[in-house]
Order: structure tokens, then sequence, then C-alpha cells
């Protein structure tokens, strides 16, 4: 060893040996440190275990450690201590326990303490490093009731969604069944077009109501997808006809390409976001065409919305998903709620969809979702354009309708006569099985709310007609609740589930189907 080597050994003997030192050190710590010998008295107390604990460091100093624990834990504690110096380790002090340390004016603080084991030629000390964590707990206190605070809102608001849900859309759903019988029972020119008119006026009410719940619904964690595989074609076929009608009301051209792709995804959830992808091209295009195609590339169906719009401009490619944001190009119309596309982002994000948009302003935007396909997946797809015609004309036959809303069970009695059928109606499912009992003629279709008067449901209003008859009647349940009692529906055979307020177009071609068929269709 060099002789500087010498020297620095020394140097560190000489500082090691000073009490100096190991005080100033002592001192300086962070946090507080008491020595207490193997009989628990304090023989060493730094000055911010004196602060902490509001004692002068002479009144601590060979007073038994129990001192600063409240008065209940004293006996606990000699036991504990003496436990520790029989097998004593570097570890914290009463790990996973709630630490309690008792000031000299009685007022107690939460701690945590880290022990440690120190013995010398004159016997055996334990070192503890005592920190006041008052502060981390009132702000772990404040965080839980924010919490828990939060999840008592989120109920809350689940619970009135599901009801708004439903109370919102029942007025609704009223005033669209009347639009609908009047559309079809109406001659006169002047008054049939103030009933289209209405009818416009229906759909952007409907459109900004179910958008805002849909909106809520996302944003509450209300809404489970609902995992299938099903052929794209079959969600293409039942979307087309109603885009092609918007696309030709303003004068536009709607091609859809065929798509042979099996996917895995919600088909009702999906269809909402084509829904919301192809409206909103029609919207901002105002020549040309708007083009909905599939492409198969590496496991997954591309399915594209192009248009050859106004097109979107490159910092605003982001902003488009945000909630009320409408674009602010020449010529971009001013109809809509800016809503469509912050669904869109929060749809596909629930159902881990990738969507990216493309775009070049003047020329047109494209919108594109990767969906997972499903290989070697063998699906019939049942070509419907020979049922369609065969089920089209008038409806014939009886219905029963089960609805506890006297309005809205007016409005679907004259939708539904005004259409052929023969209409008998009843307010829950006790009403309807007795119902049954005095008509001359087994019903092809029912048709029933989910929710009905006495607390029964829809699906039991169903079981009963359907046991009486010993035979699987087609039904629709309507709903516009959201909680997930309602999916029950889902699990009845030949039954659909309709969303409030119903297009009543599409209910009509639906109810032709079933009655004719006596199976609802797929969609």
């Amino acid at each position: 060893m060099t002789t500087s080597d010498d020297a620095l050994q020394i140097e560190i003997a000489k500082i090691a040996d000073s009490d100096a030192f190991f005080k100033n050190l002592l001192e300086s710590a962070p946090d507080g440190m008491i020595i207490v010998d193997d009989k628990g008295q304090m023989i060493l107390v730094n000055k911010q275990a004196s602060r902490m604990f509001g004692y002068r460091r002479e009144e601590m100093i060979g007073q038994p450690i129990e001192l600063l624990l409240p008065k209940s834990m004293h006996d606990v504690h000699t036991g504990y201590r003496k436990s520790y110096l029989d097998s004593p380790t570097l570890r914290p002090m009463g790990l996973g326990m709630d630490l309690i340390g008792r000031r000299k004016d009685g007022s107690e603080i939460p701690v945590e303490i880290s022990l440690s084991p120190v013995t010398t030629g004159s016997g055996r000390y334990v070192s503890s490093v005592i920190r006041d964590v008052s502060v981390r707990r009132e702000m772990e206190q404040e965080l839980r009731a924010a919490r828990e605070a939060a999840e008592r809102a989120n109920k809350a608001n689940s619970a009135f969604l599901a009801a708004a849900s439903h109370d919102l859309r029942q007025p609704v759903q009223a005033l669209s069944l009347l639009n609908g019988a009047l559309r079809r029972t109406v001659k006169d020119e002047r008054t049939r077009a103030m009933v289209e008119h209405q009818d416009a006026s229906l759909t952007a009410m409907t459109n900004l109501l179910n958008s805002l719940l849909d909106i809520s619904r996302l944003d509450a964690g209300a809404i489970t997808p609902e995992w299938e595989n099903f052929p794209m074609q079959r969600l293409v076929d039942r979307l087309s006809a109603e885009f092609a009608r918007q696309a030709h009301a303003k004068g536009l051209e709607f091609v859809s390409e065929s798509c042979d792709a099996v996917v895995r995804s919600d088909p009702n959830l999906l269809a909402e976001v084509v829904t919301n992808l192809v409206s909103n091209a029609i919207r901002y295009t105002d020549k040309g065409e708007v083009r909905m195609a599939c492409s198969k590339k590496d496991g997954y169906c591309y399915l594209q919305v192009s248009d050859t719009g106004i097109g979107i401009e490159a910092d605003q490619l982001e902003e488009i998903f945000r909630e009320f944001h409408q674009c602010k190009a020449p010529g971009a119309s001013k109809e809509g709620f800016g809503l469509g596309l912050a669904i869109v982002r929060r749809l596909t994000n629930l159902l881990e969809h990738r969507i990216d948009v493309e775009s070049d302003p003047g020329k047109g935007s494209r919108f594109t979702v990767a969906l997972p396909m499903i290989a070697d997946s063998a699906v019939h797809l049942v070509d419907e354009s020979e049922d369609e015609t065969r089920v089209a004309g008038v409806g014939s036959g009886l219905i029963i309708l089960i609805e506890d809303d006297v309005s809205v069970a007016n409005a679907w009695g004259l939708l539904l006569e005004a259409e052929g059928y023969t209409v008998a109606t009843a307010a829950s499912a006790t009403e309807a099985s007795a119902l049954i009992e005095h008509i001359d003629q087994p019903p092809r279709l029912l048709i029933s709310d989910f929710h009905l008067l006495d607390g029964s449901t829809g699906v039991q209003a169903v079981s009963l007609i359907r046991k009486y008859y010993d035979f699987n009647i087609p039904a629709f349940i309507v709903s516009g609740d959201t909680s997930k009692v309602v999916k029950d529906a889902r699990l009845i055979d030949n039954c659909t589930l309709l969303s409030k307020p119903v297009d009543t177009s599409r209910l009509l071609l639906a109810a032709r189907h079933a009655t004719h068929t006596g199976t609802v269709p797929q969609d």
C-alpha cells in the first residue's frame, strides 16, 4: 500500500472516531432518528425527532420509547420490542400496519418507522428512522374520497342514462310512429309535404338525442361489445339502401362494393361506426360520389368510406374527432352537431379497431377501419332479395302489441293498422296473458316494449304468449333502455331487439318479413 493510501486510511479512522462527525450526520438527517438501548430507553435523539413529537431533547433522553406511542399500545409494544431484540434485522416496523405516534400535547400522527440493529462494545442498540406521513395520508384520503365520489357519480350517471334513454325516447318514439302513420294515409300533396318536413325535423331530433346519449353512455362505460363472427357483406347490405337514399336525395352517387370477408366485431356497434362515417361523408360532399369498399391484407379487412367532398386540412385531422367540432372549410355544411366522429373514435377504441383518415382538401377524404378477419370460416350468405320481393306489399294478420304508454300504444296502432294489420293491445305480461284468451286467431307477430306496467318485461310477455300457442312466434322487443338487463331480449330465439325511436320504414319492412316467413330478419 502506498503512503498516500495509508494517509487516507488514517484520515478515515479519525473521522470515524469523531463524535462531532456522527452528531452532525444525525442532525442533518431529513427524518427523525432515535437510538434506543436494549432496555427500550432513548439514548440519542436528533432535532427532527424532537420537533416531530414536540418534546425538548432533554425530556426524551432516558425515557422509554413507549413515551411516543398511544397509551393503549404501551404493553403490546413492549412485547414487540423484546421480540425484535431476540432476532434483530434491518426492516420496516409494523409492515402492513398503520403506525401511530403520540405527541407531547396528546395529538396523534401517522408515522413510518425503519428499524436497524446496532451492536457496539458497550451493548446492543436499535436505531429508528421515523417519518411523519400526515401530509401523504391526507392526500391518500382525499384521493380515495375523490375516487369514491367519482364512482358514486358514475353509478348515478349510469342509472340516469338508463332512465333517460327510455324516458327521453318515449315521446320521440310516439312522434315517429304517428309521422309514419300520416305518411301512409295522407293523400293531399301539400299536407304530404308538411309531413315530410316534419319527418326531417324528427330525424334531426332523433339523431341529436341518440348522439348525446351515445356519447354519455360511452364515457360512462355503459356499453359492452357483443362479439360475433359475421360476414361483412351482411352489414353492407343492411345499410346500403338507406345510404343510397340519403346520397340520392343530395344528388350524389352512392357506390357499395361487395365484400366476402368474415370479420370479428360487434355488428351493431360497427354499424353505428359505418353509419356515422357515411352520413358525415354525404354531409360534406356536394357533388360526385360516396363510396364504401373493402380490401383484405395480412389478416385484416379494411373497410373504407371515401368521398369527393371538401376534404380536411392536415392540422384538423385529429381535431375532427373531438365532440362538437365542425369543419370550418369553405362550403362546409352547417348541418349536424359535431358528434358523429367523436362517437366513431370512442366506438373504435372500445372495439379495438384502428381507424385512419387521409384527406386532400378540395378533393375528398377517406376513412379506413381495420377489422380482424376470421380465417377459413364458412358463413352462408343469404340472398334476401327474393324474400324482400315476396314480402313486399301491404301487411295482413294479427299483431299483439304490449305497451304500457297509452300515447305510444295509440301511435303503434295507427301505424300498423294503416299498413293493413289487425292490432290487439295489452299493457303488461299479465294483461297479454288474459288477452289471448279472447282472440280468435293466433298472432303472426309480437311487438313489446321491454319495461312494462307492474314491473313485468317484454321477455316475460313474449314467453307467456308463445307458451300458450306452443309456437315460436316472431317477436320484436323495443327499448330505449341501455342497461345490461335489456340484453336478456337478445337471448330469445326468433326475436329482434329494436332501439327507440324506431325507423318506421325499416320496422314495417321487418314486420312484413316476419309475418310472411314466420322468422325475424337477421338484423
